[in-house]
């Protein structure tokens, strides 16, 4: 079993809240993880019938029956769960650490909680793996979570063929069943004809226009299906960074598919040889290092700010990061040895921002500068060592 980076967060927050929420995309490994760092406590699965039929008949009693240290997956099956638990948490407000409950397709579950639980449960939100949790496990652990992504079972498992049949039924279920759940009206060849643009655009500006019409549908749509992506902790929307500067400044934000297994099983690449080859092997790099960097920093910094640079007239920045005030900018390169030529965006960007630091994330093993306050970094450095990650972002 891989160890998750996220117990520490939940060691604290069951410190301080009597209840905490696990949120994260379906299959990412929060039953495992909860189930492996409170084995004591009792555990409910809101989809098993024998579980959550007592829940539905009488929530008020079966709470009490169970009691405090109980585990409840998949909770917004349950919405009855809620307000009875509120009032349960309350006859006792003072004691923490009582209650963890789990959550994929999350709009009701976070509904629940803001309606009948609030300032009462903490959140985390369990990402598929990060590197610094596998690195070592593979020969290649940066090679084999960029193709295969961070969920554990296809990240995890020996050959590609089942790999593949894992994403198709992964896929399916989530079409099929999960955005039913949701109220979606779309037909699977639909959705998964949005999924195929939805992966051909990572990585770029999004324009809800350009999709719609491709599908023949209104932009308002496609707004609300990615909406739902992006509850589901499937997509991400990147906010652009802008100032009262004299430059104009794209407002757009940029797509993420956030799992890159996804990404490839949807652009039809089926082997570590393919994406090496592959159009899109650019826009996926950084689709990959995004998103880990993300998902790193956020574990390490809870409040960080996250966006990207870009104007008008094309000059960009994949990542910003702020924190405390202090603004990073990272440029992601696929390439094995960024030179200078490759740094325009970055420089114009800490020109106008007037930065003194900024950096270019790359696959490679060395740091080195390029000069006017530009490093280069090795992303499975800043990903897997804390204290060098520090001395990057500035923290002391």
């Amino acid at each position: 079993m891989i160890d998750r980076a996220y117990r520490g967060d939940l060691v604290r927050k069951l410190s301080h809240f009597p209840v905490v929420t696990i949120l994260g995309p379906r299959q990412c490994g929060k039953t495992t993880f909860i189930r492996s760092a409170l084995p004591e406590w009792s555990y409910v699965d809101c989809e098993r019938p024998s579980d959550y039929e007592p829940l539905l008949a009488d929530p008020e009693r079966r709470l009490r029956q169970l009691g405090d240290f109980t585990i409840f997956d998949e909770a917004h099956r349950v919405p009855e769960l809620f307000p009875v638990l509120r009032s349960y948490v309350d006859e006792e407000r003072s004691r923490s650490g009582r209650i963890v409950l789990l959550g994929s397709v999350s709009p009701e579950l976070v509904a629940g909680i803001s309606e009948s639980l609030a300032g009462r449960s903490a959140f985390i939100e369990l990402t598929p793996f990060l590197l610094s949790e596998v690195v070592g496990r593979a020969e290649d652990s940066l090679g084999r979570l960029w193709f295969r992504g961070g969920f554990p079972d296809p990240f995890l498992w020996s050959d590609d063929a089942t790999v593949i049949d894992w994403f198709d039924a992964y896929s399916r279920t989530f079409i099929e069943r999960d955005l039913n759940a949701l109220g979606v009206s779309i037909s699977s060849q639909r959705m998964r004809q949005l999924w195929a643009m939805l992966c051909h655009v990572s990585g770029g500006m999004w324009n809800a226009s350009d999709i719609a019409s491709s599908m023949g549908v209104n932009y308002q749509t496609v707004n609300r299906y990615v909406e739902i992506l992006e509850r589901a902790f499937l997509v991400r929307r990147l906010q652009p960074y802008f100032v009262n500067i004299s430059k104009r400044i794209v407002r757009r934000p940029k797509l993420y598919v956030r799992d890159s297994g996804i990404l490839h099983h949807f652009l039809g690449v089926r082997t570590a040889a393919q994406l090496d080859v592959h159009p899109s092997r650019g826009a996926s790099w950084e689709s990959f290092v995004v998103e880990q960097i993300i998902s790193t920093v956020e574990l390490d910094r809870p409040g960080a700010g996250f966006y990207f640079w870009r104007t008008s007239g094309g000059a960009e920045v994949d990542l910003l990061i702020e924190i405390e005030g202090t603004i990073i900018p990272f440029e992601v390169k696929v390439h094995s040895s960024p030179s200078r030529g490759l740094t325009k965006g970055l420089r114009s960007c800490m020109s106008d921002l007037h930065l003194r630091r900024g950096y270019v994330v790359y696959p490679g093993a060395e740091s080195y500068s390029l000069g006017s306050g530009v490093d280069v970094v090795p992303v499975q450095r800043l990903l897997t060592d804390a204290e060098y990650r520090d001395s990057v972002l500035g923290i002391e």
